[in-house]
Order: structure tokens, then C-alpha cells, then sequence
């Protein structure tokens, strides 16, 4: 190594430390306050005694908030920066997790649902940009780390409200004493969030396209839409197959979710050295591979067990399929970073939305078994999209 190729792997070294962990702990604390409010939902749905649409129209309207949102923030956050955006929003989710809890009847609660929503929103495009910043700065993969930290928010906060129900713990006291530590710790981490800068001004060069919408924008953003159609198909349905139609017990049916987050988790806790060792191109496209497989394994197997075994496989290919397609965006010219994170999110959330609808409209028509194993062909159309270079 020459001095000077010493001295920049020295500046990026010092840039990440001091980036790196604060946006890291951006997304446990992102995820930890979500999960948090998502796992208490029927405790929720039942306190405020809505029905099944009812409680299904808060979720349609936290989705839709956070969309909006997205359109929004995207400019925003080029003309402020991520930092200036995330200490306003680590402040005020947490207020709105323990608002939800305490809402004095259901118009209340929607509405505070419909913001937390659209704060949810700001804090994931925010975030992103963020990140996709400080692996340009660090010069090497950190966006499957922060993902990661998001995974494992989301297992603690499942874990964690599981133990403090069994113990009687009431929902109201848990949302809010969850809220005012997440508050405290939001509050804390806002003067070590890095300052990324405007992204307009980092990245003024790469402008001249309109607003960012390029081919190729759009080819990583429907790539993104496949891959959570296909997350969307286990979340919602993995379970459901087990139970329908490999007669599982309801026990191990619930088992697919967690097979499915845990074989994500790890893979995400991997997934930076195994990009730097074999470029975010070739580790896509084996991700994708071995989430085909998995699916193929979990549809095809007649035991619930092995099912189970073949959701795990799914998640753990499909753990850097996200992450690195919001690397990828990072690399595009043509618009400011937040902006084309901004709309890479809003075709995730697309996805979000589309893919259980999808799963079960079309499971009336052809059975949901058929549909489940059509997930995998549409995993290796994703293996196959082109992709810009690493």
C-alpha cells in the first residue's frame, strides 16, 4: 500500500467511525419503536374494540401516510440534510408510540396511527440517505449492518412485549414507558448523527435527469416491488400455507415468520464482508438464487418441518436483496441521494402493500399452493435484472 492509498484509507476510516454506528443505531431505534407498536396491535384493536376492517383501515392508513410522506421528504432532506430531518423525527415517534397507547377512542387512535405513519415514512427515507451516504464516505458495504440492526429491533421488540404481557403488563404502560425511553434515547443519539451534508450539493454533478426517473431508477425500484411482493408472501401467507395446506399445527404454523426473520437477520449480519469480498452484483444475484431455492424447498416440501427449513433458506438469501438495491440507487446519477432513496422506498412500500393483497386475490383463483410456488420464477426474474456496476 502506497502512503497516499494509507492516507485515504485512513480519512474513510475516520469519517465511518464517527458515521457508521449513529446511523446504525438510527435504524434499531427506527425499528424497535415500529415493531414495538406492531406487536401490541391486537392488544390495541381490542382496547379500542374494532373490527377486523376497522383495525385493517388504521394499517391502510399508516401505509398511505408514510407514501406521502416519502414524496415529501426526499427534497427536504437534499435541502437540510438526514441529520437535521432524523433528530426532529427520533424525537417525536416516540411520542406518538406512547400517544397511540393512550388515544381516548378509535378516532383518536387513527389519527395517531395516520402520524406515526407519516413520521415512520420521513424516518425511513432519512435513514436510507443516510446510510447510502456513509458507505460512499467508508468506501466500503454498510448498509446489510444497518438492516441488520433493524432485524434485530424487531425480534427484541417481539420478545420483549411476549414476556411483559405474560407478566401483566398493561399495553398503555407498556407504549409509553417504551416511548419515554425511546425518547430519552433518541434525543441522545441526535448529536452524534453524522452531518451527510446536503445531498443536493454532494452529488450536484450527477443532476440533469428528470428529477432522477431513469430507466434505471426504475428497473432497481420494480426490482425492489418483486422482492417485497415475495417477502409479503411469507409475512402474510407463510403461515397460512403451513397450516392449510400441509396441516401444521397453528404452533408451527406461526414458526415460518421466525424462521424466515431469523435466516434474514443473519444474513444481514454477514452481508457487508460478504459484499466486500465478492461486489454487491454477485452477491445480488446469489441472494436472489438461494431465495428461489428456499421458496421452491418451503412449497414443494410435504413436511411442515422441512417447509420450515426452506423459509429459513428464503430469508437468508433474501437478506441482502434490499439493502444492496439501496446501494445500488446510491450510485445512480441524475438526482440528489435522499430523492432517489425517497422513491426506491415508495416502490418498497408498493410492495409492501401489493403483496399480500395480491397472494390472496390470486390464491381464490388457482389455489394457494400454485400461488406460493409462482414466488419462485419470480425470484430468479430478480436474479436476472440488470443492475449497475459495483
Amino acid at each position: 500500500m502506497t502512503v497516499s492509498e494509507w492516507r485515504t484509507a485512513r480519512g474513510a476510516a475516520a469519517r465511518m467511525a464517527p458515521g457508521r454506528w449513529p446511523v446504525t443505531a438510527v435504524f434499531f431505534l427506527n425499528g424497535l419503536t415500529l415493531s414495538t407498536y406492531i406487536v401490541r396491535g391486537p392488544s390495541l384493536k381490542h382496547a379500542h374494540r374494532l373490527t377486523d376492517g376497522e383495525f385493517g383501515l388504521t394499517g391502510l392508513l399508516f401505509a398511505l401516510a408514510a407514501l406521502a410522506c416519502m414524496q415529501l421528504v426526499g427534497p427536504l432532506v437534499a435541502r437540510l440534510g438526514a441529520r437535521a430531518v432524523l433528530r426532529v423525527t427520533l424525537a417525536v415517534m416516540p411520542l406518538l408510540l406512547a400517544g397511540v397507547a393512550v388515544a381516548p377512542g378509535p378516532w383518536w387512535f387513527a389519527a395517531g396511527v395516520t402520524l406515526l405513519g407519516a413520521v415512520h415514512g420521513t424516518t425511513d427515507v432519512a435513514m436510507n440517505a443516510s446510510a447510502v451516504v456513509v458507505e460512499r464516505w467508508a468506501g466500503r458495504p454498510v448498509l446489510n449492518g444497518c438492516h441488520a440492526a433493524w432485524s434485530v429491533s424487531a425480534v427484541l421488540a417481539s420478545a420483549s412485549t411476549a414476556a411483559l404481557a405474560h407478566a401483566g403488563v398493561t399495553h398503555a404502560a407498556h407504549l409509553v414507558v417504551s416511548g419515554a425511553a425511546l425518547l430519552v434515547a433518541g434525543l441522545a443519539l441526535g448529536r452524534w448523527l453524522p452531518e451527510t451534508g446536503r445531498t443536493g450539493d454532494e452529488t450536484g454533478a450527477r443532476s440533469g435527469d428528470a428529477g432522477g426517473w431513469t430507466p434505471a431508477l426504475l428497473v432497481l425500484g420494480l426490482t425492489a416491488t418483486a422482492v417485497m411482493i415475495c417477502e409479503g408472501g411469507v409475512l402474510g401467507w407463510g403461515g397460512i400455507f403451513l397450516h392449510d395446506e400441509r396441516h401444521a399445527t397453528l404452533a408451527l404454523a406461526a414458526a415460518a415468520i421466525t424462521a424466515y426473520t431469523g435466516g434474514q437477520t443473519l444474513g444481514r449480519l454477514t452481508g457487508d464482508r460478504l459484499t466486500a469480498r465478492w461486489g454487491g452484483n454477485a452477491l445480488f444475484r446469489l441472494g436472489a438464487a438461494i431465495a428461489a431455492a428456499g421458496f421452491a424447498a418451503a412449497v414443494l416440501a410435504p413436511h411442515p418441518a422441512a417447509a420450515l427449513a426452506g423459509f429459513g433458506v428464503a430469508g437468508l438469501g433474501s437478506s441482502v436483496l434490499i439493502p444492496l438495491t439501496y446501494s445500488a440507487v446510491g450510485r445512480l446519477p441524475g438526482a440528489p441521494t435522499a430523492m432517489l432513496v425517497s422513491r426506491l422506498t415508495t416502490f418498497t412500500y408498493a410492495g409492501i402493500l401489493l403483496g399480500p393483497a395480491l397472494i390472496g386475490w390470486t390464491a381464490d383463483r388457482i389455489g394457494l399452493a400454485t400461488t406460493m410456488t409462482a414466488i419462485v420464477p419470480l425470484l430468479l426474474l430478480v436474479a436476472l435484472m440488470p443492475r449497475p456496476r459495483s
